[in-house]
């Protein structure tokens, strides 16, 4: 799959082929033109963000288009489910979209699945009850694979040896959004977003919610890492590769508190405007339920519409308790996302 260089002429988007994705580089320029005047003017659209925080990423340029539906890959009575790409800021990424049967318009929710290793990933992974029970309920589902993973274009930062806190991901979720907007799909509702991330897709999740406050209206986070990004780094970093550079360029919160706290989407939950439905299992091994304590006190001191289920002998991956949580989460996106 190749990615593309996108240039901007006169307010339309045109689509040009360029170099494999290993060679992208972090910025492409993006001219654009005055349809009143014969002067114009260059930005960059980098593939990653130049500076890793959430004050940049929030105004950083996003450029998603060309989605694709490719092929069907499964059909029932209540939905198709379609293998789709996208382009985000240069990059082809690869997903899946159930799209429910009937007249529509359904309103969009996007998926973002927690780690999964990349060399064991396939396209759509991830959330995959999750994915069938909510286009069951009338909602358009685009469950996106992220870049590096699936059929998607490989990850620059990959080459970069360090931890962004999740935000290429963000930018992919985000630019899902953009992408289903520019597509006008007939069926599918894409001005009213719903927003749905598990473990590592909960922290892509609020670093959208907290920089781009305005593509979501409502959020569901399920068993979600922690708000402060410097917290995931620490204690996962035992498992990163042993050329990590992440402490040797980034530092520690300790000797760069300042490039930790704007990493962190803690720092701005002030931003966030939509509902938030948070879910937490008790016996979680690898999310602590502290975590998502935490969030949900500071959410509810900033006077955030929050709502916090909590459910005793869950893990990571709800069982018993699992349909409650998507009886839930459907009436949570019904309310929030109705007209």
């Amino acid at each position: 799959m190749t990615h593309n260089r996108v240039l901007l002429v006169t307010g339309l988007l045109l689509l040009t082929a360029c170099a494999p994705a290993p060679s992208v580089p972090v910025r492409e320029a993006v001219t654009s033109s005055s349809p009143t005047s014969s002067s114009s003017s260059s930005v960059w659209i980098e593939a990653l963000p130049s500076t890793l925080s959430i004050p940049y990423f929030s105004q950083m340029t996003l450029v998603g288009t060309g989605l694709t539906l490719e092929r069907i890959i499964t059909k029932n009575s209540v939905y198709v489910q379609h293998a789709i790409h996208y382009s985000s800021n240069g990059l082809e990424i690869s997903g899946i979209l159930n799209i429910p049967e009937g007249p529509g318009p359904f309103p969009l929710l996007i998926f973002n699945h927690g780690h999964i290793s990349p060399s064991i990933y396939t396209r759509g992974r991830g959330l995959r009850r999750e994915q069938d029970y909510l286009a069951r309920e009338g909602f358009a589902v685009l469950h996106t694979d992220y870049r590096g993973h699936g059929e998607s274009d490989p990850s620059p930062m990959v080459e970069n040896k360090r931890y962004d806190g999740n935000l290429e991901y963000a930018m992919d979720s985000a630019n899902a959004i953009l992408a289903m907007r520019a597509a006008k799909i007939p069926r599918i509702d894409a001005d009213r977003v719903g927003m749905l991330g598990h473990s590592l897709g909960g922290g892509v999740t609020l670093a959208v919610l907290t920089a781009r406050p305005d593509l979501v209206f409502a959020a569901v986070l399920y068993a979600p890492v922690h708000a402060d990004v410097w917290e995931n780094f620490n204690r996962w970093r035992r498992e990163r590769e042993d050329d990590d550079r992440t402490e040797e360029i980034s530092g520690t919160k300790e000797s760069k508190p300042d490039f930790w706290r704007e990493l962190s989407p803690q720092t701005y939950l002030s931003k966030i405007q939509g509902p938030i439905l948070l879910f937490q299992g008790d016996k979680d091994k690898d999310v602590p339920k502290a975590w998502s304590d935490d969030l949900s006190l500071r959410l509810h001191s900033l006077d955030k519409d929050i709502s916090y289920v909590e459910y005793a002998g869950e893990g990571h991956e709800f069982g018993p308790q699992w349909m409650d949580f998507m009886k839930k989460t459907a009436q949570f996106f019904h309310k929030s996302l109705s007209k």
